[in-house]
């Protein structure tokens, strides 16, 4: 049977004209269709069938957004709960918790409430503990090269351009081969670079080096090591232990870090005599901690947002720290009668010789040390330079406005 012989021709319905729209074009097309098929089954003497009528389909169920599961770290700091560094740690738990959305959520808590101040590495080392907040003085006990993470030997620059060096000059890398060189299951941060620490809190004034031998002194990491060869007897113990330790005369004197914590934890009570400066630990951060097993398992972007929300503690930890440190030191001076005093040029001469001998015996007994040591004195040698040719006499400016400090 030829096709021409089964087509039929199907006029246009009256109501339809060529000049049309689409749309009545459409409608045409498919009307003719539906024609020219019923006319071709029945030539062919073939009987359309009817069929019955499905059963209208089941309503599909309204699609449901489901929220992923928050993700949840459990840190520890080592601060005791009035430290204005527990403010710092929460300033970082806060960015992160904000930034990731609800998907990722840190868990903080003041020191003791799992482990020891000093305990805090190993507990997220062995995932007792998910991420922690400390100083890495705080277990040089492992190793002194970690007490170069936070303080060492003076070379020139501060705190702000020892934490460009840990980020821009190879010092991470470094602090990595640490890590991997103490079998440490650790992903760690640096952030807030710390104002110079002061000499301390005295029941004496200290006019000299020679004042000081004999003493009986609390301080931590390679500090340690440098008041020892000057002579004073060093007592290692977190912050909440040396008020009772100066109560109990176990030690003669002490530094912490900063007025805020020294006047939160009554540093005022047990004496009087406050030596502002040092090089005992002038160039200090905080170290933050995450057990590397726990901290692989989240997603790239959450990852991102713990290490780049560092960044933004780091800034906003400064901002603190200027506040908070300028107000607590005037009324140290206003309220608690505190002698507060710069310390002597001399001091700062006889830490610096001292510097040279511990530096010379450490790394002349460890090469990682004294390879450490190189790098942060090859960075300084150039950003330390450029910093001191460039930077403006801010204390000349001061003293035009507010006149001379005496000191």
């Amino acid at each position: 049977m030829k096709d021409e012989e089964n087509s039929i021709s199907v006029p246009a319905p009256k109501d339809i004209k060529e000049d049309k729209g689409i749309t009545t074009r459409r409608k045409f097309l498919t009307a003719a269709g539906g024609v020219a098929a019923v006319a071709t089954l029945a030539a062919c003497g073939k009987k359309e069938e009817a069929k019955p009528a499905a059963a209208p389909a089941a309503p599909a169920a309204p699609a449901v957004a489901v929220k992923p599961s928050t993700i949840v770290l459990k840190m520890q700091g080592a601060w005791g709960p009035k430290d204005i560094f527990n403010e710092m740690a929460e300033e970082y738990v806060k960015r992160v918790n904000e930034m990731s959305g609800g998907r990722l959520r840190i868990d903080y808590l003041v020191a003791g409430s799992v482990v020891k101040p000093f305990e805090v590495m190993d507990a997220v080392n062995k995932g007792v503990l998910d991420a922690g907040h400390h100083v890495p003085v705080y277990w040089y006990g492992k190793s002194k090269v970690a007490s170069l993470f936070g303080s060492g030997p003076i070379n020139g620059c501060d705190a702000q351009q020892t934490l460009a060096w840990i980020y821009r000059g190879g010092g991470l890398e470094l602090y990595n081969e640490l890590l991997k060189k103490l079998e440490l299951d650790i992903v760690g941060y640096f952030c807030m670079p710390m104002p110079t620490q002061p000499l301390g809190w005295f029941k004496k004034p200290v006019k000299s080096a020679a004042d000081m031998n004999g003493l009986k002194y609390r301080t931590v990491g390679l500090a340690a090591d440098l008041m020892q060869e000057m002579g004073l007897k060093v007592t290692q113990l977190p912050g909440g232990e040396i008020v009772p330790a100066m109560e109990r005369g176990v030690i003669d004197a002490f530094e912490f870090n900063n007025p805020t914590s020294d006047k939160r934890f009554g540093a005022q009570d047990v004496a009087k005599n406050y030596m502002m400066g040092s090089y005992h630990q002038a160039m200090e951060f905080f170290e933050i901690v995450f057990n590397r097993k726990k901290h692989d398992e989240i997603p790239k972007d959450l990852q991102a947002i713990l290490r780049y929300g560092v960044e933004a503690a780091s800034a906003s930890n400064w901002w603190t720290a200027m506040d908070n440190y300028s107000k607590d030191l005037e009324e140290l001076q206003t309220v608690h009668k505190v002698n507060v005093m710069r310390t002597p040029k001399s001091i700062f001469e006889a830490q610096l010789k001292a510097w040279d001998i511990v530096n010379k015996r450490l790394s002349d007994e460890d090469p990682f040390f004294k390879k450490v040591v190189e790098s942060q004195r090859s960075w300084a040698k150039r950003v330390a330079k450029y910093w001191f040719l460039n930077d403006a006499d801010y204390k000349l400016g001061y003293e035009h406005i507010f006149g001379k400090l005496g000191f």
